[in-house]
């Protein structure tokens, strides 16, 4: 599927579209009586959407009915300055009335391998499921400039065919263990957004939706969610060259 590309001039914007786009599902879903389901992304880029909700969004949207996952978490402790986690806490719970039972961390104070099946577990308790697999009403990704997203690096390709929901990966240079979502749940997605702000990732941005230069050699250009909504929301320096 061809992603629906959307331009902003500021990181600022880019985070205040995608908070709108949350605060409209939220409340769809609220409306029905149902909740929304969710897994966000670490990293510099969604601080700022954090904050947005947090600023903005504190009074308009009805915390109880969002469940909040990760696509991926470093295997440190919560309070670790690493922790995907632990930053969205500070950023984002520690300011909203949500309640402790809808936030459905990664443990990476445990045991990876025992983890990913424990959070696989999760996933199969809260989720709902469509051809097979668990899928989130949004899942928020990043990319690195190695092409890599949620924790899949251009080393684990497979992990985009994988049969298991959650998988143990080690980042390529630090060799620190990590726990990540797969594949094919990433693709079976209601809407899944990559939210890219920087000019450090333009180039990578612009070969993976242009297809050029050997794009399907980096994990984020085989995000492909068949049966949902695919965009990317990006700030003007990660749009330069589009």
């Amino acid at each position: 599927m061809k992603p629906v590309i959307k331009k902003f001039e500021t990181p600022l914007e880019t985070a205040e579209k995608l908070a709108e786009v949350i605060c409209s599902i939220a409340a769809k879903k609220s409306a029905a009586n149902n909740n929304t389901y969710i897994a966000v992304s670490g990293g510099n880029t969604p601080k700022i959407l954090f904050n947005v909700l947090a600023e903005e969004y504190k009074e308009k949207i009805c915390w109880e009915k969002i469940h909040f996952f990760w696509v991926d978490e470093r295997c440190v402790p919560p309070e670790d300055k690493e922790s995907n986690f632990g930053m969205t806490k500070k950023f984002l719970f520690d300011n909203v009335d949500i309640p402790e039972e809808n936030i459905h961390r990664i443990k990476g104070e445990n045991i990876p391998e025992k983890e990913a099946d424990r959070y696989s577990a999760v996933l199969e308790k809260y989720l709902k499921f469509e051809s097979g697999l668990p899928r989130f009403d949004l899942i928020i990704l990043g990319i690195g400039t190695d092409g890599h997203t949620a924790s899949i690096f251009p080393d684990q390709l497979e992990l985009f065919n994988s049969k298991n929901f959650c998988a143990v990966t080690v980042h390529p240079e630090s060799g620190q263990k990590r726990v990540t979502i797969t594949g094919n749940v990433i693709n079976n997605g209601a809407r899944v957004v990559f939210m890219i702000t920087g000019e450090n990732k333009a180039n990578i941005a612009a070969e993976i939706i242009k297809k050029k230069n050997g794009y399907e050699k980096y994990p984020s250009a085989h995000v492909n969610p068949l049966k949902g909504i695919y965009e990317w929301y990006l700030d003007s320096n990660a749009a330069k060259l589009l």
